[in-house]
């Protein structure tokens, strides 16, 4: 089991995150608070990873300005049923990237286990909590260093370095997020 805390930079947060593993499974169970750009927020989420890191399910519970949200994702084969409906748009993803947490990063690095120098494009289901929006998203990462990974968002010009520790968790995600503290 891990748990620890990041702190948003950008986002103006904290995020209580724990981890357990077993022979079956991955569980998440993680708790953010935060302001930013005007709107205060909570996000409580929980994930399902099969032991190849790949995403099996997901539920994502926000309030954001008193404005409660849920959305859920189920993976069926090659399928995503988010809420409840069938969304062709996310055929054959593993991964989902959630805008106020840096821990989806580490769904990707542990499964491509890059060698050096390689890269690898994948594709994501891009949730962006604070403004309720859900679309595809094709993402490099390059690893530079042993625990280096160098990310890219192949739509825009984002780009970052990000630090990482033994079980791949992010340590410092340059601007976004900062490992604060674990046991």
């Amino acid at each position: 089991m891990k748990t620890l805390i990041w702190q948003g930079i950008a986002f103006q947060s904290l995020e209580y995150f724990s981890l357990t593993k077993n022979d079956t499974a991955i569980k998440v169970i993680s708790k953010i608070i935060g302001f930013y750009e005007s709107k205060i927020y909570a996000v409580d989420y929980q994930l399902t990873i099969d032991p190849d890191w790949n995403i099996q399910e997901f539920t994502i519970e926000s309030e954001i300005n008193t404005v409660k949200n849920t959305l859920t994702g189920k993976k069926y084969q090659d399928e995503w049923e988010i809420n409840n409906v069938i969304n062709s748009d996310f055929k054959d993803f593993n991964f989902i990237d959630i805008s106020l947490t840096p821990f989806t990063n580490t769904l990707p690095i542990n499964n491509l286990k890059l060698a050096e120098n390689d890269s690898q494009e994948i594709k994501v289901i891009y949730i962006d909590v604070l403004n309720s929006l859900v679309k595809p998203v094709t993402q490099q990462y390059t690893r530079t260093a042993p625990h280096t990974y160098h990310y890219d968002n192949l739509q825009t010009d984002f780009k970052a370095d990000i630090l990482v520790d033994d079980s791949s968790l992010v340590v410092n995600y340059p601007k976004l997020f900062d490992k604060i503290a674990e046991i």
